[in-house]
């Protein structure tokens, strides 16, 4: 009798803890899900900090991960549109299928950049709705988290008031978060950069960084050694004084350019888990703001 009333109070608690399943597309959605749902969600991460996310395999196991999903959270913006398709469409997961109450673009809830007058495909890798790197900005993640917290309460409603109550403890955190790291990257505005690739103009948007020059000759194609220094003789006329690059791309290309110009090449952790030190959302932009601060000295 002691066992069965043992099992029946395990399955009763296990009920009542009983989590989402969410499919994160990126570290960073995966870290502020469990900002917003704590241990009332089950969350995968489809790819890694140190991963390209516009090149990703559309492996069997995230589609598994995807037919259990309760929630899909990603940018969207076309970031994922090579590989995330097939894996909704193979998953036959109706709930989480682009228009269903199970499916999240975090990029329609911000002002979108760089979104094309034309579409070019010729141009490389452009996306129609504007440039998708949007989690570099932190004052995006504001409306991102309001959008998601109702997101996960209209799906989990018996726990709307955690949900609303964790966006509340998240938006006086962050907000207060951001104006100390606008306090201190104060003395990067107005700083000319080199970019690697064209993923940072959230982030000179919201630091007044001016891009100078890209090492990509388009969007997602790799330099040659003389597109390189053409961008040298570039900066011989327009100087910088860092270059970045994500934590995830090949450092050849920005490091060649530091040496030839004599700028300090900095590596930005990009998302949650790009560095060492970036391990939640709070941390990605503390060693974000101390790296581009420690390439100016």
């Amino acid at each position: 009798m002691k066992i069965f009333l043992f099992i029946f109070l395990l399955l009763l608690s296990s009920q009542a803890h009983a989590a989402l399943n969410v499919f994160a597309c990126e570290p960073e959605w995966a870290a502020l899900v469990q900002q917003l749902a704590g241990d009332k969600a089950d969350i995968y991460t489809a790819t890694g900090a140190l991963q390209d996310p516009h090149r990703v395999e559309a492996r069997p196991s995230l589609i598994a991960r995807a037919r259990r999903a309760n929630l899909v959270v990603c940018t969207g913006a076309e970031l994922e549109v090579a590989w995330l398709p097939v894996v909704l469409r193979e998953s036959g997961n109706s709930t989480v299928q682009p228009g269903g109450t199970g499916y999240f673009e975090a990029a329609s809830a911000v002002r979108m950049l760089e979104v094309p007058t034309r579409l070019d495909r010729s141009e490389g890798d452009v996306h129609a709705l504007g440039n998708p790197h949007i989690q570099t900005d932190p004052r995006n993640f504001l409306p991102i988290a309001d959008a998601l917290a109702q997101r996960l309460s209209r799906l989990d409603p018996a726990n709307a008031d955690e949900y609303r109550q964790r966006l509340a403890n998240f938006t006086q955190q962050w907000r207060a978060a951001i104006s100390k790291w606008e306090q201190q990257a104060a003395p990067l505005k107005g700083v000319t950069v080199v970019l690697q690739h064209k993923g940072f103009p959230y982030l000179s948007d919201w630091l007044g960084l001016k891009e100078v020059a890209t090492l990509e000759p388009k969007p997602g194609m790799e330099p040659s050694a003389a597109y390189l220094t053409q961008v040298l003789g570039t900066l011989q006329q327009h100087p910088a004084r860092l270059v970045l690059r994500a934590a995830y791309q090949d450092g050849r290309p920005s490091e060649w350019i530091a040496e030839r110009a004599h700028i300090p090449a900095v590596i930005v952790p990009y998302t949650v888990g790009g560095t060492a030190q970036a391990t939640d959302l709070f941390a990605l932009f503390d060693d974000t703001i101390a790296r581009l601060l420690a390439g100016l000295k």
